[in-house]
């Protein structure tokens, strides 16, 4: 473990929810880059770090590895596995698949729909106004969400499940900063514009310009570096 990686301890009011909490604090800090890929994690150590017993460590571990986070050697321990190729590579496949559906929705909203997503815009333009973190990060998955579900593409929707909790950790980490709270509002104002004039194809490119651009500045953000060899223009 690095000799700068920090993590707070769990708040005793979460105690209730031990497991969960120990498997958010270590997921968040391997996707802010707090630990490089590769690196040896210890499970006493992290415990005293979290101020918790090894048990919920030994959990959230076996979580992290469902989600391709963590890799456990034989005889060897635990590592970090995460680097700024499998960040770029995670948010291609999330930019193909909402691409997509951004161009069906376009195809299914309805009158009220725009209605309802014009309000939820009005409500990030304030967040985003006033740099209201936690609601602007809410209000950005309920956008997104919203998009999901005018689509329709419930089978679609299901293949992001696996890596919500890396698009979550990147929202909180890029829209810290005052230029991507700016930039990424003008481009979900974009795609909303999009969706309203009932354009499929350019609603298509503008989500899919939003996710990789996105992508690319928490790459760049996490691990100073642009992800060599994958060449991907947004």
């Amino acid at each position: 473990m690095s000799e700068t990686t920090t993590i707070e301890p769990v708040a005793p009011h979460l105690l209730r929810s031990l497991r969960e909490h120990v498997h958010e604090r270590l997921r968040r800090a391997i996707v802010a880059g707090s630990f490089q890929n590769g690196e040896r994690l210890n499970e006493r150590q992290l415990a005293e770090m979290l101020g918790v017993s090894t048990t919920p460590v030994k959990d959230a571990i076996r979580k992290l590895e469902g989600e391709g986070l963590v890799r456990t050697e034989a005889r060897r321990g635990v590592f970090v596995l995460f680097s700024a190729r499998q960040a770029l590579e995670m948010a291609l496949g999330r930019a193909a698949i909402e691409s997509v559906m951004a161009h069906i929705a376009a195809n299914r909203i309805s009158d009220t729909e725009i209605r309802d997503m014009s309000r939820l815009i009005d409500d990030m333009a304030h967040a985003t106004e006033h740099s209201a973190l936690e609601d602007l990060v809410n209000l950005n998955e309920a956008y997104h969400g919203a998009i999901h579900r005018i689509s329709g593409c419930t089978y679609l929707e299901r293949r992001l499940d696996g890596q919500r909790m890396y698009d979550h950790a990147q929202r909180i980490a890029l829209l810290g900063e005052q230029d991507e709270r700016r930039q990424g509002f003008g481009e979900h104002q974009g795609i909303f514009e999009a969706l309203a004039a009932r354009k499929p194809q350019l609603a298509e490119q503008r989500m899919r310009s939003h996710i990789v651009r996105s992508a690319k500045s928490h790459v760049r953000q996490v691990f100073g570096s642009d992800a060599e060899g994958l060449a991907y223009d947004e």
